[in-house]
């Protein structure tokens, strides 16, 4: 019989798209036990509010204005009216590119596979790719170690996790318009930040890495080039990988550290602060330095809450993971850099380990699991309970400064 804490671990590690096991997921869960986890997956990945006002869709109930104002801001959209129908289309967008992807998987892996088998793993796959959940249920196989150099199998991994990274306003701006200078600005900054950190990890990773001969040393360059994409697509947000983490070079792992605490977008499938929130503060430090006074981006200007919004996120986030690290630290005795890469990952819903997973305590299981469930539901809900609370002041005191740096 399963162990409670077993399956309480891997329930939430799988609800909260994270992927952090403390047992080897092919092997020792069946059938039923790997798609109820894929379920929960692909549920959790839809997220908690549109998942709930589809069901309420579907059975025919009335959506509050409450529902409505707190869905607004879950999706990161402006509008009050059309949310039901943009549910349903969000819905069906999401299928719909998991569907492909599964296509996509199974055209390679039939090739691997026997023919049930190759649509299990394909389906299994393109969920959890989609989702940035970071399971994997190949046998045999420490996650995609055994597709290190196929290309067929992590092109469109790549692409399946920066889609469901992307947020789904951003999938369905891009989708409608396909002209950048009509996105909207939540749109282009996601766009050009995604971009830009996936760039910046695949170089940081490949440099870190390429003459390491427990991970990239033996490798083709190419092969060396699309694992460092896979590494940094995925090592933000999904939580696959083609090495084992505990073989990489120190410095690799304190900088993807960085990475997963940043995440994907918001209302994405990803965890971590979220990629707007550090364009919002990347902007207003830019903004800052060039001496202007308001923040500015694409010739738009960003209103002052919603800086002070990001700002809080991030340091309510820098403080989650500073208590987290400060409590595994007494109850584990792992190095110092492995329990914070353990704590981000959780925090951030990546899923990636160096392998000290299995080996924690009871209490130190507890207390990922913790921050697995507030690092998927704590931004969010800081945003919307910040969203709820903000409102013009009546009176402003006097300006006085206070010495900085």
């Amino acid at each position: 019989m399963t162990p409670f804490s077993y399956a309480l671990f891997t329930a939430t590690s799988a609800v909260t798209v994270t992927g952090l096991v403390v047992v080897d997921t092919p092997t020792y869960w069946s059938f039923s036990g790997q798609l109820i986890i894929m379920v929960l997956i692909f549920t959790g990945g839809l997220g908690i509010m549109t998942s709930a006002t589809f069901l309420l869709v579907l059975i025919g109930q009335r959506i509050t204005l409450a529902n409505r104002l707190l869905m607004r801001e879950s999706l990161g959209v402006n509008q009050l009216g059309g949310l039901i129908s943009l549910t349903l289309r969000i819905v069906f967008v999401v299928v719909a590119i998991q569907i492909l992807g599964f296509l996509v998987l199974f055209a390679r892996l039939i090739y691997e596979y026997p023919l049930a088998t190759a649509l299990w793993q394909a389906g299994f796959l393109a969920v959890s790719g989609f989702n940035n959940a970071g399971f994997v249920i190949f046998p045999g196989s420490q996650s995609l170690s055994a597709f290190q150099q196929d290309y067929g199998l992590l092109i469109p991994l790549i692409v399946l996790i920066v889609l469901g990274g992307l947020s789904y306003s951003v999938l369905l701006d891009v989708f409608g318009y396909r002209r950048f200078n009509r996105y909207t600005l939540d749109t282009k900054l996601v766009i050009v930040v995604t971009t830009g950190l996936l760039l910046v990890g695949a170089g940081v990773i490949f440099i870190a890495e390429y003459a390491n001969p427990a991970t990239f040393g033996s490798l083709p360059v190419w092969t060396k080039a699309l694992d460092s994409f896979i590494l940094s697509a995925s090592g933000r947000t999904a939580g696959f990988t083609t090495v084992d983490f505990g073989d990489m070079e120190q410095h690799s792992n304190f900088f993807l550290t960085g990475m997963m605490f940043i995440g994907g977008a918001s209302a994405s499938t990803a965890g971590g602060i979220k990629v707007n929130t550090f364009a919002v503060l990347l902007v207003a430090v830019l903004s800052s330095i060039d001496g202007r006074t308001h923040v500015t981006a694409f010739g738009r200007e960003i209103p002052q809450p919603q800086v002070y919004r990001a700002l809080t996120v991030l340091l309510l986030g820098m403080a989650m993971v500073f208590v987290v690290a400060f409590f595994l630290t007494i109850s584990e005795g792992f190095p110092f850099i492995q329990i914070l890469f353990e704590t981000v990952s959780a925090f951030a819903t990546v899923g990636l380990s160096t392998g000290i997973t299995d080996e924690l305590s009871q209490l130190g299981r507890m207390i990922i699991i913790l921050t697995m469930y507030l690092g998927r539901i704590g931004p969010l809900t800081l945003a919307l309970i910040l969203a709820q609370r903000e409102e013009a002041a009546p009176y402003r005191y006097a300006e006085e400064r206070v010495k900085i740096g």
